[in-house]
């Protein structure tokens, strides 16, 4: 059967599947997005981010992806010359670094193994060694499917007195986090775990992040203005992406529907029942499994197993949609996605095409075993 893009088992590790409500809520007809109405749009919008931060304090949207989100806050509340530590286990604390390297003059990596979490000891001793001002973080390591311990962390940074960014994209909406943890500013992107469409970014700041905001480095990106702008007057400091603020809206409006902690509930099921299947078949974790993420969960493949031709056939036979790996560990690993709306019954019909494609490849298990460890969750 021909691939179908309206019908198929979408499970990539963001975008993610997306309601057919948020999806009719991008239809709206033109509206001024300097009007009263749009401003009433905003001021529901502000109230469910917070909701979605689990948070009273300021908040941003921006109309541009989650990265987007991350280079506003580093170029809105470092200084060119601030000392900053960022923590690196993986492809998306990489691009932190990234960042910081474009807008502050000397930020330092402090690398671990891919696959294993941070050891806060090990950043409670850096800290020790040396004075920063800021330290980031990816909460949720998209690329291993790991979860660093952010809770640790931001104790550790607190009690040295070092702002610490939290790249939260696939963390927010979908695992513990808080900003009362002591975090000072916390990025999501909309495609993740909200489960709308990419193109938005979501950030939360603390009251001390917020008076150190700066508009030397940014003007597009100043998150000043955009919170001022929000939090003010229901506005945005630049016209914004319509359609898809009413999503994201929507998409919000069913989170709380279902209600923050119910999500988080079945997505941590969801991570159970995913690595249950995958060592189920024989099939190993990426990931140190004690470590091991809700949203994503990163295999590596099968002796004999090639990337590039499973995912293909997967996709075109079993009309089954997974991520591939990237950089150190491309070729090496497939990761699926189960964040947002993803269903047990989306994991199952998943990995019932898996199962197959496996099989095809020559890999040996029992057959229906994975399905078997899914469904009965159900």
């Amino acid at each position: 059967m021909p691939f179908d893009p309206q019908d198929n088992v979408f499970l990539l590790a963001g975008p993610v599947k997306i309601h057919p409500r948020v999806l009719q809520a991008m239809t709206h007809p033109a509206i001024n997005h300097r009007g009263g109405e749009f401003k009433e749009i905003n001021r529901e919008l502000r109230t469910l981010t917070q909701y979605l931060f689990q948070t009273e304090g300021d908040v941003a949207l921006l109309s541009g992806a989650g990265t987007a989100g991350l280079e506003s806050v580093v170029s809105s509340l470092l200084h060119r010359t601030d000392r900053v530590l960022n923590l690196v286990n993986g492809k998306f604390s990489e691009r932190m670094h990234e960042l910081c390297q474009i807008h502050t003059t000397d930020p330092k990596a402090l690398g671990f193994e891919w696959g294993r979490a941070i050891d806060p000891q090990a950043v409670a001793a850096e800290l020790d060694a040396a004075d920063y001002t800021a330290v980031t973080v990816c909460h949720n390591e998209t690329s291993t499917g790991v979860t660093n311990p952010l809770q640790e962390l931001a104790a550790v940074c607190r009690k040295k007195d070092a702002l610490l960014i939290v790249d939260g994209i696939t963390s927010v909406g979908g695992l513990p986090v808080r900003m009362d943890w002591g975090l000072d500013a916390l990025v999501t992107g909309s495609q993740k775990c909200v489960a709308a469409p990419a193109g938005l970014a979501a950030v939360a700041v603390s009251s001390r992040a917020y008076e150190r905001l700066h508009s030397h480095h940014a003007y597009y990106l100043d998150l000043k203005k955009h919170i001022d702008a929000w939090r003010d007057k229901g506005d945005t400091p630049f016209t914004p992406a319509i359609p898809l603020f009413l999503a994201f809206r929507e998409a919000l409006r069913l989170l709380k529907e279902e209600g923050l902690e119910t999500r988080l509930r079945r997505t941590a099921q969801l991570g159970e029942a995913c690595r249950a299947a995958a060592k189920a078949v024989d099939v190993e974790l990426f990931a140190d499994e004690r470590v091991a993420s809700n949203t994503v969960t990163a295999m590596r493949y099968p002796p004999n197993v090639p990337d590039e031709k499973f995912r293909a056939v997967l996709r075109e036979e079993h009309r089954t949609i997974v991520s591939g790996g990237q950089d150190a560990i491309k070729g090496k690993v497939f990761r699926i996605g189960h964040m947002g709306i993803c269903s047990f019954g989306d994991l199952a019909a998943g990995w019932t095409g898996i199962e197959a494609t496996l099989a095809g490849f020559g890999h040996r298990f029992a057959r229906g075993a994975a399905v078997a460890e899914v469904s009965r969750r159900l």
